[in-house]
């Protein structure tokens, strides 16, 4: 019999359809048609989170899958952004559209050793009753979540989708429980390889790009200079006295203010651009098409941008500023990294040699310079 005949309407299943109901036949054929669609509807949707290339499209991509399935009143998702971070993202979906969630939740630790043993979708009532911890159960009550979904991998709990009732108030069937178990799983090994990825490119205490993608990045740059022909710049940064602040304050306000340096400079740089941790309390960043003029310009803005910071701490901290060095990538000048990094470096010394809180260009002409004193008193080019 061909694969695409229906077997529903051969004349042989009509002439003893009674005896194939009479036997359960029929209805294992349903479950089983059942079961096919309910595993092409789990293989699309663990393949639309695959090709994501961020946590963020992944949660995109779970919420079209589950509203998709069926209709929820709301989805809220809770998770932490970075591996070994307590920090979390609270996202609220409503209709596929995003809405705030007044769900005040700092941290997902106390509920990892609780999913580490029940891994699966759970009914909240349950899950508040075997907790039995109404203080950690009281910040879901602002949202009334249905289900209860842990994302849960090797490296322990990611996070939490939270499932408010069907709009058509029918109660959650086991077969879409086992629909979100499984699919949660899909998440769960995409979110793994995507930490993975991340702990490989990223720094850990800043969560900005590491030594070696820079570095990587860099030569892919040059290289991209000399076969194209055009400019791009390098900045090289450096926390002024630091040492002495951590001597001071210790090395926890130490780490807290790197933290808030990595913020404010990631807030003040393009898409394209960058920006990584070199090492200690020094800083890149490549800034792709960028001449000499525009490297300084944001220069300046990062430099600003830091030394205006109000970092929190449980005793007032004194101003922190950074100096900085430019170094600018011309295809006719044949510079390799060392080179660029090393008059970047240069330019930095500079910086640091005539009091510090400013920027120096590699190699500026006179009139470059005196242009950028003119129009900006007190620093240096």
């Amino acid at each position: 019999m061909h694969e695409n005949v229906d077997i529903m309407k051969d004349p042989r299943l009509l002439k003893h359809y009674s005896l194939l109901q009479e036997l359960g036949i029929l209805s294992h054929v349903d479950a089983l048609r059942r079961e096919t669609r309910d595993l092409e509807s789990l293989l699309a949707g663990a393949s639309a989170i695959f090709k994501c290339t961020d946590v963020d499209e992944m949660i995109e991509a779970t919420v079209r899958c589950i509203t998709d399935r069926f209709l929820p009143s709301f989805l809220a998702f809770v998770w932490r952004p970075r591996s070994g971070h307590e920090d979390l993202v609270i996202r609220g979906y409503r209709n596929l559209k995003q809405v705030d969630a007044p769900l005040k939740l700092e941290s997902l630790a106390p509920f990892e050793s609780f999913f580490r043993k029940y891994p699966g979708p759970i009914s909240f009532d349950l899950f508040a009753y075997q907790l039995g911890d109404e203080a950690l159960t009281e910040p879901f009550d602002s949202i009334s979540p249905e289900i209860v979904v842990p994302v849960v991998g090797p490296s322990g709990l990611y996070g939490l989708i939270l499932i408010g009732a069907k709009v058509l108030e029918e109660q959650y069937s086991a077969r879409e429980l086992s629909y979100l178990d499984k699919l949660m799983a899909s998440l769960a090994i995409s979110i793994q390889n995507h930490l993975h990825y991340e702990h490989s490119v990223r720094d850990v205490k800043t969560g900005l790009f590491n030594h070696g993608f820079f570095m990587v990045r860099l030569h892919e740059e040059i290289a991209r200079g000399k076969r194209a022909g055009y400019t791009f710049s390098v900045i090289m940064m450096d926390v002024d006295q630091f040492k002495s602040f951590n001597d001071s304050y210790g090395h926890l306000a130490g780490d807290r203010v790197l933290e808030c340096i990595a913020e404010a400079l990631k807030a003040n740089i393009r898409d394209l651009d960058v920006l990584a941790r070199f090492g200690g309390e020094e800083f890149t960043v490549l800034l792709p098409e960028t001449n000499r003029e525009q490297a300084w310009a944001v220069s300046e803005r990062l430099r600003e941008s830091v030394e205006n910071l109000d970092i929190p701490w449980s005793q007032a901290l004194p101003r922190v500023t950074i100096s900085s060095g430019v170094a600018v990538f011309s295809s006719g000048d044949l510079q390799d990294a060392d080179i660029l990094l090393s008059r970047a470096d240069e330019a930095l010394y500079s910086s640091k040699e005539r009091g510090r809180n400013r920027t120096t260009i590699w190699g500026a002409g006179l009139l470059f310079r005196s242009c950028l004193v003119r129009e900006n008193p007190g620093q240096d080019a």
